[in-house]
């Protein structure tokens, strides 16, 4: 669970980071300053799965990717596929730790 999960947050802040680059000719500072934030919070909550807490923190990072939107239009699309992701993410972990308890149960 936690390594498909780290693996969709770390993909999603690359994608981010490309999308910053399309943001640099029409965005303020001020947002591209907040998506290098928010890509930096991606690859940092990836080390957090340990936790419950980082979870959390990934979900709510997902609503500011979606967000991200109303900058570069294209992450609309982007943070919803990665949102799938995420939820799949989550959605498998649990089944694939299921059947490992039930294996290691036997």
């Amino acid at each position: 669970m936690r390594i498909l999960g780290a693996t969709v947050l770390v993909m999603e802040a690359f994608t981010l980071s490309f999308g910053l680059l399309l943001a640099m000719s029409s965005a303020d500072g001020i947002w591209l300053l907040a998506g290098g934030a928010l890509a930096v919070l991606l690859i940092l909550t990836a080390g957090l799965l340990k936790r419950r807490s980082g979870w959390i923190i990934g979900s709510m990072l997902q609503v500011g990717v979606i967000a991200y939107g109303f900058v570069v239009t294209a992450m609309f699309s982007m943070g919803a596929l990665y949102t799938e992701l995420w939820i799949a993410a989550i959605v498998v972990g649990r089944k694939g730790e299921a059947a490992r308890a039930r294996l290691s149960g036997r």
